[in-house]
């Protein structure tokens, strides 16, 4: 395989706990007990990270993403801390974008102020609606009215690129019920928003037990309706889920979407690495119990190392890549899985043939999706899956 470097990096840093866990979450996370030993956690990630260093050496770090569970449950020092032992072991880009997911009902300005003093330069805010009925129905902690404090905080606290996530097809939501919280959104002018349908994932409580959803026909004159509002506002759309003002376009998240590199720190956290000179690329897995996480990492383990084959990266790529509005440029699928673009031009004709790509874009080496195309998305992707 021959890959063009150096891969953009980034890291993402994993904190598994919530007060509550939400009946629709299937990311790892755990309910936080009081014997939660934060600062035995935050020292299992740094040396987890300087037996990684070997892999990365010399390459800076373009951006970091707090996720979980909850990161603003994180004490102000413990944040502060780590973030210390980072810089002292990474090289960060000169315009680093360094973003913590927060709940609503975790925060004040007191947790922002020393979030935004330990390098913390953007949040994404887990509001989901500004429905108090929804957000019960959806099992989260905070209010309404928590919400719009907790995001007038972080801009007291100087916060200047903030990303909300709102959820639609909520359980008996009506359209005009997603199209208000849109429009409350839009009214904060937050830098970013995040916007996607609820989905009933297996191994939650609502798949076990599902509410009652929004048929797909109202999902659907939700979503256009709220995508709208979103244009009208001045937000560009550029992602299938994302939306931002100028300028503004998560960097962390299109790193993910343009298929480069990441390394992954915590319990059930994932990491990708490529390895120009060895022709390879590493996938890295951590294990999902935080307890588990904290003993392999203090017996010298770096967790599980597996080689992704051909169709893995062809696979991968594509689940990522086309989800881009704007689409990539055909070169990028060779420069970031090593692989010759021969190898999926018969999948390409296919996508083509059916009226799903835009046809001179992919006359010059572009691929964009028609507007039909990004109708039949997951049907694209299954075009890589192997037989």
């Amino acid at each position: 395989m021959n890959f063009i470097q150096p891969l953009p990096l980034s890291l993402y840093v994993h904190f598994p706990w919530c007060i509550e866990k939400c009946p629709y979450c299937d990311f790892n996370s755990h309910k936080a007990k009081p014997d939660m030993d934060e600062a035995a956690y935050l020292q299992a990630m740094i040396k987890q990270l300087e037996m990684t260093l070997p892999l990365i050496w010399g390459r800076p770090i373009t951006s970091i993403f707090f996720g979980g569970g909850t990161p603003s449950l994180i004490s102000e020092a413990g944040l502060q801390g780590f973030m210390s032992e980072l810089r002292a072991l990474l090289g960060f880009g000169p315009d680093i974008e360094i973003t913590l997911e927060a709940n609503p009902g975790t925060v004040d300005y007191r947790k922002f102020a020393g979030f935004y003093d330990a390098g913390i330069n953007r949040l994404s805010m887990g509001v989901q609606s500004f429905d108090d009925e929804k957000l019960k129905a959806l099992g989260r902690i905070h209010s309404s009215n928590e919400a719009m404090k907790a995001y007038e905080a972080a801009r007291k606290a100087g916060f200047g690129n903030i990303n909300l996530d709102l959820m639609f097809a909520l359980p008996q939501q009506s359209v005009q019920q997603a199209i208000d919280d849109v429009q409350r959104a839009i009214q904060l002018a937050p830098e970013h928003l995040s916007h996607y349908q609820l989905t009933l994932e297996p191994n939650t409580p609502f798949y076990k037990q599902p509410p009652i959803l929004p048929d797909q026909d109202s999902a659907w004159t939700m979503q256009e309706a709220c995508q709208a509002l979103i244009a009208d506002a001045g937000y560009r759309h550029y992602e299938v889920s994302a939306y931002a003002q100028v300028g503004r376009q998560a960097r962390h998240n299109m790193n993910y979407w343009q298929f480069g590199d990441y390394i992954g720190l915590g319990a059930g956290a994932h990491g990708k690495l490529t390895l120009p000179a060895e022709g390879k690329v590493l996938r890295t897995q951590m294990p999902a119990s935080p307890g588990g996480y904290i003993q392999m990492i203090a017996s010298g383990q770096s967790g599980r190392m597996h080689e992704p084959d051909a169709e893995d990266l062809r696979f991968e790529f594509m689940l990522n890549a086309l989800r881009l509005q704007d689409g990539f440029e055909l070169s990028l699928f060779e420069f970031r899985t090593g692989l010759p673009l021969a190898s999926i031009e018969e999948r390409l004709q296919e996508m083509e043939m059916k009226g799903w790509l835009l046809a001179e874009p992919l006359q010059k080496g572009h691929l964009q999706l028609s507007e039909l195309g990004k109708r039949y998305l997951n049907d694209m992707v299954e075009l890589f899956l192997e037989d």
